[in-house]
C-alpha cells in the first residue's frame, strides 16, 4: 500500500468510526423515544438495526489490525488507529444498550408508569451530548469541549441514584408496582452505563489528540 493509499484509508477508517458511533448513538437516543412513547414498533427497529452496528464493528477492527500489520504506523497514526479500536467497542455497547431498553419497551407495552418519565429523559439528554461532543472532538480533534466529562458524568449518575431511590419507594409502598417499577429502574441504569462509556471513549480520544492519559468519569 503506498503512501496515498494508507492515508485514504485511514481516513476512511476514521469516517466509518463516526459512522458507527452516529449509529450507537441514535439507538440509544431512539430507545429512550420508544420508551417515552410507547412505540413498540421503533423498539423492533432498534433491535434488528444492531446487527448493522455488530457487521460495522467487525468490519472495522479488522481493518485496523491490516493497518497495523502492513504499515507498522508511529506516532499519530498509531494512537488514530489505536483508538478506532478500542472506541468501537465502547459504541457497540451503547448500541447493545439501546437494544437493552428497546428490550423493556416490549415488556411494559401499553401499561401506565408508575411515575411521571421526567428524570429518565433528562438522562437521555445529557448522555446525548456527551455523545455528540464525543463524535465531534474525534472527527476535529477539539478535546476541549470534553474536558467536563467527569462533572457531566457525576449529573447523569446523580440523577441515576435519584430515580432509583424513588422508584425503592413506590415498590415498598405499592408492591404491586414492583415490575413496572424495576423496568424503569434498570433503564436509569443503562443510562448511566452510557455515560461511563462517553467517558471512555472521551478518555481515548483526548490520549489520541494530545498523548495525555486522562481518566474521566
Amino acid at each position: 500500500m503506498i503512501r496515498k493509499e494508507y492515508i485514504e484509508e485511514l481516513d476512511k477508517l476514521k469516517q466509518d468510526v463516526l459512522k458507527m458511533g452516529k449509529l450507537a448513538k441514535e439507538a440509544a437516543n431512539n430507545s429512550v423515544k420508544a420508551l417515552i412513547e410507547k412505540d413498540s414498533d421503533l423498539a423492533k427497529k432498534i433491535l434488528e438495526d444492531n446487527v448493522l452496528i455488530d457487521d460495522l464493528e467487525f468490519d472495522i477492527e479488522n481493518r485496523c489490525m491490516k493497518l497495523i500489520a502492513l504499515q507498522q504506523p508511529m506516532a499519530v497514526d498509531l494512537r488514530v488507529i489505536g483508538t478506532c479500536i478500542k472506541i468501537i467497542t465502547d459504541f457497540d455497547r451503547i448500541s447493545d444498550i439501546g437494544g437493552d431498553i428497546s428490550e423493556v419497551v416490549m415488556r411494559i407495552g401499553d401499561e401506565p408508569f408508575v411515575k411521571p418519565l421526567i428524570d429518565i429523559p433528562r438522562m437521555g439528554e445529557l448522555t446525548q451530548n456527551m455523545l455528540n461532543d464525543c463524535l465531534e472532538a474525534f472527527s476535529n480533534g477539539n478535546i476541549e469541549i470534553l474536558e467536563d466529562f467527569s462533572k457531566r458524568d457525576d449529573m447523569v449518575d446523580a440523577l441515576c441514584d435519584q430515580i432509583r431511590r424513588e422508584l425503592i419507594t413506590i415498590m415498598i409502598e405499592k408492591p404491586k408496582t414492583i415490575a413496572n417499577a424495576s423496568h424503569l429502574t434498570f433503564v436509569a441504569l443503562y443510562l448511566e452505563r452510557i455515560g461511563d462509556h462517553a467517558c471512555n471513549i472521551a478518555s481515548r480520544i483526548i490520549y489520541m489528540v494530545s498523548g495525555v492519559k486522562k481518566k474521566l468519569g
